[in-house]
């Protein structure tokens, strides 16, 4: 979609809302402070603006002439996400954890061994991420930080304030996040707070946005579509305010389908397997880059994730699985409970075989379909429809289906991570399953719209379209 705009009028009107993006980012971060679920207004209505901001921006930076668009483009990449380093994180303590668990490796001990709160780790601890707790009159005790939850130590039981979530069991994060946990903070140490983590968000959401416009130039798409990178809501919220993981994860998996489209299968297969090692999602990006030579993928992958894992097996045995089976069953995707929208329609206890079937349906579809040389579209219906049919709460992970939208130009992709945000910010049933419902419907319905009148009349008639696809 592209609305024609004079070249000056497009070029002042995407810089001001670029900049009017980064002045209520900084506002939402600074000044409204840590999410209050009790009185979530403000953020919400301040998401809603960030959305529509974006929305307006995009429209028209794609009348901007191409050589003054990639210089907006990249200028204001910067400034949004700069300004989402204007405070701590706002709606997850997930880096909290992040930074404890390089605090830990750089003391020479597996972050798998010991849980936070173990008396074994106690001089370990930052004041920033286990504040003093302060005893009522009663005799219990509360913490001042918004971010800090009381807990105890183990096994003494001393009362103990913590930024982590979840400070009684053991870490769940995968062999190349724990490495790349334990090098930020190798190199600020332990008393820095939130800024590295957001700092090296910062960092590789700028240099996704740059790869996306070297790799769309490339192959003669349009640079401007790097924007739904760069200047996204959700890239300035989760991957530099909220500093999440998954912004590794999806610099690797993006690095992986450029190589591989260039026909560098086995140097793919590093950069997926060290993705999944990163957090072990990515592993849907796989089938879209399976339909040549898939063995050298596979193999180089597989080695690889190996490979990350021997220091932590050497020093922690079995126990580098950590937290993962407590989290599924915590999340519900055990019994099934956590398929939003598939409980609507099977019960409960056949939601995850229902998914699991979906999923496999949706994988074979996209490794026969994928175009081996261009597969963005085939990325992005993997992903986007695995979000979908799973549902997460959180919407960082939907880092990893953005930079396909951009790649693809299917900009109406991005109701997946707005359904999951609504989900994160309004958690009720009810209304994320709307939204996700909504996510589907727009969805298809831009897809039936790009298809043509051709296209809707094969659609009619798919069996006959399978038997062509068949016989050629």
């Amino acid at each position: 979609m592209k609305i024609a705009l004079p070249p000056l009028l497009s070029t002042v009107l995407a810089s001001v809302a670029a900049a009017a993006m980064a002045g209520l980012t900084a506002y939402s971060v600074a000044v409204l402070g840590y999410f209050d679920r009790a009185n979530p207004t403000a953020l919400i209505a301040c998401t809603i603006a960030l959305w529509a901001l974006f929305a307006l921006a995009i429209l028209a930076v794609r009348s901007v002439p191409t050589r003054p668009a990639i210089a907006i483009i990249l200028i204001g990449s910067a400034l949004i996400g700069g300004a989402a380093m204007a405070g701590p994180p706002n709606t997850s303590s997930d880096s909290a954890r992040y930074a404890w668990d390089g605090i830990v490796q750089n003391a020479g001990i597996s972050p798998y061994r010991y849980v936070p709160v173990d008396d074994a780790l106690a001089t370990l601890r930052p004041d920033w991420l286990f504040p003093t707790p302060l005893e009522n009159a009663d005799g219990t005790h509360r913490c001042l930080d918004p971010r800090a939850d009381p807990t105890s130590s183990l096994p003494s039981g001393v009362p103990l304030c913590s930024a982590l979530n979840r400070p009684k069991v053991p870490t769940i994060y995968p062999a190349a996040a724990e490495m790349f946990f334990a090098g930020v903070r190798f190199i600020t140490g332990p008393t820095a707070e939130y800024w590295p983590l957001q700092l090296t968000g910062l960092l590789m959401s700028l240099a996704i946005t740059a790869m996306l416009i070297v790799a769309l130039r490339r192959r003669n798409l349009d640079p401007r579509w790097a924007a739904l990178w760069g200047w996204s809501p959700i890239v300035a919220t989760e991957a530099i305010t909220n500093s999440h993981i998954d912004i590794l994860g999806t610099l690797l998996v993006l690095v992986a389908t450029l190589l591989v489209s260039r026909g560098l299968r086995f140097r793919g297969g590093i950069a997926l397997g060290a993705a999944i090692a990163v957090k072990l999602i990515p592993v849907i990006a796989a089938p879209a880059l399976l339909r040549r030579q898939p063995w050298k993928v596979i193999a180089a992958s597989i080695v690889t994730f190996g490979v990350l894992y021997i220091p932590y097996l050497a020093t922690t045995g079995i126990a580098v699985i950590g937290y993962l089976p407590g989290y599924l069953s915590e999340e519900g995707y055990n019994n099934g409970s956590r398929f939003t929208l598939l409980t609507l329609f099977v019960p409960t206890t056949a939601s995850l075989a229902v998914a699991a079937v979906l999923l496999l349906i949706t994988a074979v579809l996209v490794w026969w379909k994928t175009n081996p040389d261009a597969p963005w579209l085939g990325q992005l219906v993997m992903i986007g429809t695995t979000l979908l049919i799973v549902s997460p709460r959180y919407p960082w992970y939907a880092l990893l289906l953005v930079p396909f939208i951009a790649l693809s130009g299917r900009w109406e992709w991005f109701a997946v991570p707005l359904a999951l945000t609504v989900r994160l910010l309004i958690p009720n049933d009810g209304v994320s399953q709307v939204a996700i419902a909504i996510a589907i419907v727009v969805i298809v319905a831009l897809a039936l719209h790009r298809t043509g009148p051709v296209g809707r009349t094969r659609l009619r008639h798919p069996l006959a379209l399978l038997r062509r696809s068949s016989s050629t």
